[in-house]
């Protein structure tokens, strides 16, 4: 009997595994494939030829990216959002939560501040509304057009103060009994303790201000305020450059680009930085996610 419930387990474990295995390969293929392609001539992309290892290997497509100084620009853009963005956003994360991981007794107006948070998860005013809003406050073009509409995301607050009501009780009130300020309880004792909750929100934060382009696209007049993701949406494989060029080889780096290459390149620029740095929290992101998902 044993021995038929420990074979059953391990058959169990064997087909879990496997399934698991057969969706990672489902959600890496395409990544794969989109990587290979953006490495392919033109001529083997648009044959249908790239599967999973570029044919007849080329950076024309990221030559072609990189190629204009607006890039760089664009790249010092998104960078000074993601450093602004998640800063303020953090700060705004931190005081909301804290306050609203009390009881109603302890922050009195607690269950009505709660409930004006979750409408804002439940309703939305939607686009043209948002852009009245940013127009009449003089944000149009403007680099804080791209912070202020975002700074408060809702579902970062709720995990965080999730988070802190799971946190023991007793150190708050020892620093209380010490004489503690609540500024300095959750300077020096809450934000400590939650390392794991706050380096998840921050990363979610910081990778959904580098991914946006949107805003950057209705809010911005200038392309010279432009973020990366917003400049790549912008650049366009244009052949009626041949027609103007006499060099040899720019025409025939040009002729190695087409819209598929050049899509895909844009797919792994824009995925880059969030593969460079999601190792490095890839802990505090699962135990953030787990903790703060299961309280109240």
């Amino acid at each position: 009997m044993v021995t038929n419930k420990s074979f059953l387990s391990k058959l169990c474990d064997i087909i879990i595994y496997f399934i698991l295995a057969v969706i990672c390969l489902i959600c890496l293929v395409p990544l794969v494939n989109t990587l290979a392609l953006s490495f392919s001539s033109s001529s083997a992309a648009n044959a249908g030829k790239v599967l999973l290892w570029p044919v007849d290997p080329t950076l024309a497509s990221y030559e072609k990216i990189i190629s204009d100084s607006a890039y760089i620009q664009a790249i010092g853009v998104s960078c000074m959002r993601v450093l602004v963005g998640t800063s303020v956003s953090f700060a705004i994360i931190v005081t909301m939560a804290y306050p609203l991981s009390k009881s109603a007794k302890t922050f009195r107006f607690r269950n009505v501040y709660m409930w004006a948070v979750i409408s804002t998860m439940l309703f939305s005013g939607g686009l043209i509304p948002l852009y009245m809003m940013v127009y009449h406050l003089k944000l149009i073009n403007s680099f804080w057009s791209l912070i202020l509409p975002c700074a408060v995301p809702v579902f970062n607050v709720i995990l965080v103060m999730n988070y802190m009501k799971g946190l023991p009780k007793s150190v708050e009130e020892s620093a209380e009994l010490d004489g503690a300020k609540p500024w300095t309880i959750l300077l020096r004792i809450v934000m400590p303790m939650c390392k794991p909750v706050l380096a998840t929100v921050t990363l979610f934060t910081a990778v959904g201000h580098w991914n946006q382009y949107f805003d950057g696209m209705i809010y911005l007049n200038s392309p010279s305020k432009w973020p990366v993701q917003t400049y790549i949406q912008s650049l366009q494989t244009n052949l009626s450059e041949l027609s103007t060029m006499t060099d040899p080889e720019e025409i025939a780096r040009l002729l190695q680009v087409s819209g598929i290459t050049f899509n895909a390149a844009k797919v792994f620029v824009a995925l880059l930085p969030v593969i460079i740095v999601f190792p490095f929290v890839q802990k505090y992101f699962i135990g953030g996610i787990v903790l703060g998902a299961v309280k109240e």
